[in-house]
């Protein structure tokens, strides 16, 4: 199985617990994103992602200026976001616990 498919329900849980702890533009993000390990992420599939978050009010954000060149976009978590997130991990370690558990059985030899 392909990473990219697994990644599609945990990419926007992944992505709010890095704007959880700073506020942060979109590159940055992506290349928080490649520096834990998800070498395939690009630009183009953050950018959509951050505009969907941010329609469903789950981020917000502000153009602040750059020492580098034009002011760039930063992304901040929201309440909704907070919420969200809490959820997403809990749903994740469920997930987490019933697949371990599965593979647990399948090298034992017992039954599902």
């Amino acid at each position: 199985m392909r990473e990219t498919q697994l990644l599609k329900g945990v990419l926007d849980g992944c992505v709010l617990q890095i704007i959880a702890k700073e506020d942060i533009y979109g590159y940055e993000l992506v290349q928080r994103l490649k520096a834990a390990g998800f070498t395939n992420i690009v630009a183009g599939t953050v950018y959509p992602l951050l505009q969907k978050l941010e329609k469903k009010e789950m981020i917000t954000s502000c153009m602040k200026p750059s020492p580098d060149g034009p002011p760039r976009k930063y992304f901040q978590i929201t309440v909704k976001g907070e919420e969200y997130l809490a959820d997403f991990w809990d749903e994740w370690h469920d997930l987490v616990h019933k697949v371990s558990q599965l593979e647990a059985k399948k090298k034992d030899g017992r039954d599902y």
